[in-house]
C-alpha cells in the first residue's frame, strides 16, 4: 500500500514500524543516548527508536526536543525516519536539523509495528508491507 502525504525532511529510510496513537515529547519522553522511550506512561515506554521508522500523531512539549532528536542522531540511535499525522515544529526543526527523512499528512491507522515501511520522503510517498 503506498501513501502521499508531505515532504517535513528529506531523503529515503526503511525499516520496521514502530506505532504509537500517542503523542511523544522527546525531551524527557526519549533518552539521547539510548533511543529508548523513557515516559513512563507512554504506550511505547521501554521501547527503542533505534533504526524504526517511528510513527506517531505528532509531537509535543518543549522546544529542546528538536535538539534530543539531533542528539539521537549524533549518538546513533535515532529512527530511520519519521511519520506523522501532522508534524508540528519541534519535530519539524529536529527531523530537518538530524537530516532523518519525515512525512506528515499521513494516516498512521494504516501502519502497524511491525510493518515494513518504506519513506521516499524525497516524493513525499509511503510504501507500507504488511508484517505478517
Amino acid at each position: 500500500m503506498k501513501l502521499l502525504g508531505r515532504t517535513i525532511s528529506p531523503g529515503r529510510a526503511e525499516g520496521e514500524a514502530l506505532v504509537t496513537r500517542e503523542p511523544i515529547s522527546f525531551y524527557g519522553g526519549v533518552d539521547p543516548t539510548t533511543g529508548t522511550i523513557i515516559d513512563p506512561a507512554h504506550e511505547l515506554h521501554g521501547q527503542c527508536v533505534k533504526g524504526k521508522v517511528l510513527v506517531f500523531p505528532h509531537g509535543r512539549g518543549s522546544t529542546v526536543g528538536a535538539y534530543v532528536i539531533y542528539a539521537l542522531k549524533r549518538n546513533g540511535v535515532a529512527p530511520a525516519a519519521i511519520v506523522n499525522e501532522w508534524t508540528e515544529p519541534i519535530v519539524a526543526s529536529g527531523a530537518i536539523l538530524a537530516e532523518i527523512p519525515c512525512v506528515d499528512k499521513i494516516d498512521i491507522g494504516k501502519i502497524k509495528t511491525g510493518d515494513w515501511v518504506i519513506v521516499d520522503a524525497d516524493s513525499a510517498v509511503i510504501e507500507i508491507r504488511q508484517s505478517s
